[in-house]
């Protein structure tokens, strides 16, 4: 049985993952829950898994989870500095950074300093500071096993192929709500339309950054340090039917490629079971179910083309950031953040999104070889140019 914590357990990855401990309880235990400021789920989520700890980010909210759990024996804390210090709780096994954004970060780090296994669903992590991720995780050696469904296909690609170099990854995009729509007809989508995605059920700010392509940007970026890449050996294309999750093209010229019907719980489960595969009863993908087209014997059909980046920029401007390096990652995750946020107050259109963190990449500062206070001065300083663009959205 592995011991586990949950990094954003209240959120769309780590309720999922929560399912998958309820599925398998032979195999996993939960001993550390956290989350921003849901503390009615996260109440009803240590009640049920009894972990031997929970962090709350809303100090404002402590006494009460306190005072929900203490009868049952469950500590709580708050706060980002005691996130970073449960980490560390020696009976932690696994940690799964399933918290949404930069503030992944520390505490990824912190469980790497502390020599826990990583199940990383926080891709922002390695956005913004992939070079130090990796290296810490080397020299404390330990393993980041990618939760992510593209990177889990490639690392599932991977397995016995480990001494056989990689000539390209294929990274597949469903293209989100929008595919196929012009500018123009973008510029007057709805925060509404932007979060029904057609095949996923993700949080708000992961189903917009996959309506804006900018998800599948950043993806790019982590694989390129998840898997030792160059970034001419990553490829994006999109296949709207998200069965093919993604593909590993070997140098002689074979593909292996990972599929499967578009379900979390899967890579979440293969990450935190690793090397195992767990028996399942979730549903199987049927390769002979008829199309949506309804004629007999056609079957199901995969289907590929190339991404628009002419009219999805978020997506080229991530792709230029992969090649720059330095913190013009950092820059862009920080800008498409504030950009995102804005969004969804309806502060902003959709195009507004790329208008924004274009801004911020042309005038915020380039560090080539940038320390951890580097990528937090970085952050700040994108964070700060993306509120000066719209002055109006802080103001009360």
């Amino acid at each position: 049985m592995k011991k586990i914590a949950i990094l954003g357990s209240t959120g769309s990855i780590g309720t999922q993952a929560l399912e998958v401990v309820r599925e398998q309880p032979e195999h996993f235990q939960v001993e550390l829950l956290t989350c921003g400021n849901n503390t009615d789920l996260l109440i009803e989520q240590a009640l049920e898994f009894k972990p031997n700890a929970v962090v709350i980010g809303d100090a404002s909210k402590l006494e009460a989870v306190k005072d929900a759990l203490f009868p049952h024996g469950i500590k709580a804390y708050a706060g980002h500095e005691a996130l970073e210090q449960s980490v560390a709780m020696e009976d932690i096994e696994v940690v799964l950074t399933a918290l949404v954004g930069y503030v992944g970060l520390r505490p990824t780090l912190a469980a790497i300093e502390a020599g826990k296994s990583i199940a990383l669903a926080n891709k922002e992590t390695l956005v913004v500071a992939g070079e130090l991720v990796t290296k810490a995780a080397r020299e404390k050696g330990v393993n980041i096993y990618p939760v992510d469904s593209e990177h889990s296909a490639i690392f599932q690609c991977m397995a016995g192929e480990w001494q056989n170099p990689i000539e390209k990854v294929v990274l597949t995009a469903s293209g989100g709500p929008f595919r196929g729509k012009t500018r123009e007809q973008l510029a007057t989508v709805t925060k509404a339309q932007a979060l029904k995605h057609p095949n996923w059920d993700m949080g708000a700010k992961v189903t917009i950054d996959s309506a804006s392509l900018m998800n599948k940007g950043l993806e790019a970026i982590e694989a390129k340090w998840l898997f030792n890449l160059k970034r001419e050996q990553i490829e994006i294309i999109v296949h709207p039917q998200s069965i093919i999750h993604s593909i590993v093209q070997f140098r002689d010229g074979s593909m292996k490629a990972q599929m499967g019907l578009p379900d979390m719980k899967l890579p979440i489960q293969y990450a935190l079971a690793y090397p195992d595969r767990l028996p399942t009863q979730w549903p199987r993908l049927d390769l002979g179910a008829p199309s949506p087209s309804g004629r007999a014997g056609e079957g199901l059909a995969l289907t590929f083309e190339q991404p628009d980046l002419a009219t999805f920029r978020n997506l080229a401007l991530a792709l230029d950031a992969l090649d720059k390096g330095g913190n013009a990652p950092c820059v862009l995750n920080a800008a498409n953040e504030i950009a995102v946020e804005l969004f969804l107050r309806d502060a902003i259109g959709f195009l507004d999104m790329s208008d924004l963190v274009e801004h911020c990449l042309a005038r915020a500062s380039f560090i080539a070889n940038p320390s951890l206070a580097d990528l937090e001065a970085s952050d700040a300083e994108a964070r700060r140019l993306a509120r000066e663009r719209v002055p109006s959205a802080w103001t009360s």
